[in-house]
């Protein structure tokens, strides 16, 4: 009982500090999408992850694509992106789903 209810506390916690977050608005328009030379497949359980532009606080740079095992079967890997919104552009980290 008193496990279940040190658990909700912190899973009630953890929701907070998630709403209460901000996106951060870049009002530069990021570069177009650098096109990749993929290394050799290490598996075949293993995705292709593409690369994205994060923003360091200042400029774009590029975050190199990468092969990746899925976290369960017949996951498929959502990419991230650049929404404009807010005057600008916000990052939406890619996921698996």
């Amino acid at each position: 009982m008193r496990k279940t209810l040190l658990l909700g506390i912190l899973a009630g916690a953890m929701a907070i500090g998630v709403a209460g977050a901000e996106d951060i608005v870049v009002k530069v328009r990021p570069p177009k999408a650098v096109i990749e030379h993929r290394s050799t497949r290490p598996s075949r359980e293993h995705v292709w992850v593409s690369g994205y532009h994060k923003w360091d606080g200042h400029a774009y740079a590029w975050e190199p694509g990468r092969w990746e095992k899925p976290p369960r079967a017949r996951a498929v890997w959502v990419a991230p992106r650049w929404q404009h919104r807010n005057g600008g552009y916000v990052f939406v980290a890619g996921h698996w789903r």
